[in-house]
């Protein structure tokens, strides 16, 4: 007696076998490729607080004023995928009171233009495509994703070198968001030079001088996001004076620009806040939540068709006429 396979048990072990593989896809070669910097990235940061800045106009060094850096990335499309890098375009400023609202970053205290390039899995620098300045470390405008416990190499614009920023213990919460939390400082170090008027920096008798441009950061914090890399919040207290040239001392430095503390406002925090939760539900997505039903539901119809297939149905016999034997007598 033969056995037949029905074509439903056939169907549901084949759909079963396939959402088994494409959720193993999922897990193990979609979501890693899914973790890739943006290259259409186009987010403005805004950092507040109080300090000191050097007014060229009253000559002389103004207390207590008001601070804004406003801080505008936007992704070269076209070039990034050229190249196959992240490519990334920084306009950075720095307003008081009396230079905002700056509809011309030119007219801004401070203004600076830099042009990021990255690896788009690894966060790595990568040399190329008018990248400037030449930047080393790990971590940026961002770290790279799955940031771990230990301390990172952050490169420090104004520095023009690496910071080690030190991992704090545990966690800490953005607008209820928990992020890794980093911290560094840098101690003063001359960075470059000018040329001034002497009487400046206390040498009237001297019409021009090279004066040395000192820089140092009363303490640098970082709260990111341990899947993204994110930024959510940040604070820095940059600090920029002016010395004469071969000066052992601060004791006659001029103040250019000196903050304790500039840190995100509320609303930068929220932004950021909210792009690593749609990043991150982005990842769980092809990582955990597709793979998981998929795996769920490839093993259930699996299973289903397994089991139709070895029970298979007898086939009906009972029409097959059986063999029949002509008489002797009609045979003659």
């Amino acid at each position: 007696m033969r056995r037949t396979t029905s074509p439903v048990s056939l169907v549901l072990l084949g759909i079963g076998t396939f959402l088994l593989v494409l959720a193993a896809m999922l897990a193990w070669y979609v979501e890693p490729r899914a973790q890739r910097t943006p290259i259409d990235t186009d987010v403005t940061t805004v950092f507040t607080g109080q300090g000191s800045y050097f007014d060229a106009q009253k000559v002389k060094t103004i207390e207590d004023a008001n601070l804004t850096i406003t801080r505008k990335v936007r992704g070269d499309v076209a070039d990034s995928e050229e190249s196959g890098r992240a490519i990334w375009d920084v306009s950075t400023s720095v307003d008081t009171d009396s230079t905002l609202p700056a509809s011309d970053p030119h007219d801004s205290f401070l203004w600076t233009v830099e042009r990021w390039v990255t690896d788009r899995k690894t966060n790595a620098p990568v040399h190329c495509c008018g990248e400037t300045p030449r930047f080393e470390g790990e971590a940026y405008l961002k770290f790279p994703f799955n940031v771990e416990n230990r301390s990172y190499r952050w490169w420090d614009s104004t520095l023009g070198a690496t910071v080690e920023l030190v991992k704090s213990k545990g966690t800490k919460k953005v607008q209820g968001h928990a992020g890794y939390r980093f911290t560094g400082k840098v101690d003063a170090v001359k960075t470059g030079t000018r040329q001034v008027p002497g009487v400046l920096l206390g040498q009237p008798e001297r019409g021009q001088i090279l004066a040395e441009e000192w820089y140092s950061n009363h303490g640098i914090e970082l709260i990111v996001d341990q899947k993204t890399g994110r930024i959510l919040f940040a604070a820095i207290g940059p600090r920029k004076t002016l010395r004469a040239p071969g000066a052992e001392s601060a004791e006659n430095e001029v103040v250019l620009l000196n903050s304790e503390r500039i840190a995100f406002t509320e609303e930068t925090q929220k932004k950021q806040v909210e792009l690593a939760k749609a990043d991150n539900r982005k990842l769980r997505l092809v990582g955990v939540t597709a793979p998981a039903g998929a795996g769920g539901l490839g093993l259930g119809l699996a299973v289903a068709g397994s089991v139709m297939v070895f029970r298979r149905r007898p086939e009906d016999t009972e029409a097959v006429p059986a063999s029949v034997e002509v008489p002797e007598s009609v045979s003659r």
